[in-house]
């Protein structure tokens, strides 16, 4: 794997907006991830909080993967749990270690926050993900729901 990876800081705007592209091609979902982008202002205060967490993997300056996660502070200890929310390697670099290598840096920031695990849902149907998550962690199998919020 010959690919820089890098937790995203509050000036790496253009780097987001790269990450964002990436996503959206990476799940099919440009619409999603370009549709409707977040302003440079709001990407920035994202960054700058410590329970977002953005990290890139850069081949020449490219973003060829990426992973956002947050944590989530517990009450009933003082600790931390990390919910990785999206990861993805472009079509073109999978199967190098970037996702691996994304995972490690993250276990590596949840290890500085005093967080005791990270966890991730992944899809039936997604083998590669299931792979994946398999090969680094215990497999729980939980089911999942979406609540609507009423905008009013």
């Amino acid at each position: 794997m010959n690919s820089n990876i890098q937790q995203l800081k509050p000036d790496d705007i253009a780097l987001m907006e790269a990450l964002l592209a990436m996503f959206g091609e990476a799940f099919d979902e440009v619409e999603t991830y370009s549709g409707n982008r977040p302003s440079a202002d709001y990407l920035r205060q994202l960054l700058k909080h410590d329970y977002f967490i953005a990290i890139a993997a850069l081949k020449a300056g490219e973003v060829v993967g990426g992973l956002v996660a947050y944590e989530l502070k517990k009450f009933e200890q003082e600790r931390s749990e990390i919910y990785i929310y999206d990861l993805a390697v472009a079509a073109a670099h999978r199967r190098e270690g970037i996702a691996t290598a994304l995972i490690q840096k993250l276990k590596e920031i949840a290890a500085a926050c005093r967080a005791y695990v990270i966890f991730v849902q992944a899809d039936l149907g997604d083998d590669p993900a299931i792979e994946l998550y398999t090969k680094l962690g215990i497999r729980e199998d939980v089911l999942h729901f979406d609540i609507a919020v009423d905008p009013t």
